[in-house]
């Protein structure tokens, strides 16, 4: 068959056979066995099982004319499911499934809980934008309620616009990416670390050792704001840091607390084929003993200045702000052999922005509001782990991947 020339199946009559009931081993070969004897072919398939309840459809061709009647199928499988305690629709009509519209996404939503209310809330809002819902599955169900609409019909930017704004109104999460093999190929992960990889911000437990922790950490919340430059406030942060034993070093470390997921995210990532690597505008006394701790492929940050055991209040080497995440986005990707659109970024301050729009998926985790309005899509959770819904990895592929460990 040439490509101009339709499919066999464009006009041909065909049946939809749907089986529904309890779940047991050996239904959809009992099925297919059953359906063997009337030579039809098969067009589609699809099968769920939800609280052990089976829904099982298939699309066939109708029994060629000339042999076993349409009629004798059906009480065929009418007989094979009361055997079992089953229940069969069977439907007649013409053809396969209508054509899918262009434009394809994959709309995934987090929940915690996941409600009726919003989910009727977040279709309606496919359907405003002209979408088509073609399947819903689950992907997670713990630490938070993970589905995934595919939809069609619809362009992904403006799909993602509009669940945006009704995901930010009624309070899930909802990341809209482009349907394809590329979604899977995002093999580059780089993430920030304070507030992101940590719960904690590492010159504010630097600045607990000077006694100067209130001020710094108000300079530190106005530079994620987005309301001081970056590396000025920089500077004058690590200022109030000078005269510390370089002993401290080892005291921070101790006290980072990791965001819960973290370790998951990574070890899942790892096992499936992915590079992970952070940037910080934190200090490499700290992401150093992160990346040998996590078993990270990249690391880069700022360099605390120490001279005669003690901390001079200065930083070395080249700044890691706003443009420098982005810049080592870069240059990660490129000693990956990725290409920047198959790369995932992750953070949360206004000095993430640049690495979050430079990346293939831009990821806002528990973020400043200037930072959700312009991330690729935001996750409004505890759970860093959450981040793998969003790349279409399964909870269970999750928990395998991870060694069986879970959360």
């Amino acid at each position: 068959m040439s490509a101009s020339q339709p499919p066999r199946t464009a006009d041909v009559p065909t049946l939809l056979v749907k089986i529904f009931g309890k779940d047991r081993p050996g239904i959809t070969a009992g099925l297919f066995d059953t359906l063997a004897a009337y030579s039809v072919d098969v067009i589609d398939i699809e099968q769920v099982v939800t609280r052990g309840r089976i829904v099982l459809c298939a699309l066939i061709t109708a029994p060629a004319s000339g042999g076993a009647s349409e009629g004798e199928l059906r009480a065929t499988v009418h007989t094979w499911t009361e055997s079992l305690k089953l229940q069969a629709e069977i439907i007649s009509g013409i053809g396969d499934n209508r054509p899918r519209g262009s434009g394809r996404s994959h709309v995934t939503v987090l929940g915690n809980p996941l409600t009726a209310e919003s989910t009727a809330a977040i279709a309606a809002s496919i359907t405003a934008t002209g979408g088509n819902i073609d399947r819903i599955f689950r992907l997670a169900k713990y630490p938070v309620t993970a589905v995934e609409f595919a939809v069609s019909g619809v362009e992904t930017e403006p799909l993602r616009t509009a669940l945006a704004t009704e995901g930010a109104e009624i309070g899930v999460d909802v990341a809209v990416v482009s349907a394809g093999l590329h979604r899977r190929a995002q093999r580059l992960v780089v993430m920030d670390v304070d507030s992101t990889l940590i719960q904690d911000e590492v010159i504010e437990l630097f600045a607990a050792h000077a006694g100067c922790e209130a001020e710094v950490a108000e300079v530190t919340s106005r530079a994620m704001r987005g309301e001081l430059d970056f590396e000025q406030s920089l500077h004058a942060r690590v200022a109030l840091l000078a005269g510390l034993d370089e002993s401290v070093v080892e005291k921070v470390r101790a006290e980072i607390r990791l965001t819960p997921g973290a370790r998951t995210l990574i070890r899942t990532l790892k096992r499936l084929g992915y590079q992970v690597g952070v940037v910080s505008g934190g200090f490499t006394q700290v992401t150093d003993a992160l990346q040998e701790q996590l078993g990270l492929d990249f690391a880069a940050a700022n360099t605390l200045e120490i001279v005669n055991g003690k901390l001079t209040g200065r930083v070395v080497g080249e700044i890691v702000d706003r443009a420098g995440k982005a810049r080592l986005l870069r240059r990660f990707a490129d000693e990956a052999g990725v290409p920047l659109a198959q790369t995932v970024a992750i953070g949360d301050g206004a000095n993430d922005l640049d690495m979050l729009n430079a990346a293939g998926l831009g990821v806002a985790f528990n973020a400043k509001p200037v930072v959700r309005k312009a991330a690729h899509t935001a996750v409004n959770v505890p759970f860093l782990d959450t981040v793998l819904y969003l790349l279409g990895i399964t909870r269970e592929e999750v928990e395998t991947a991870d060694g069986g460990d879970g959360h």
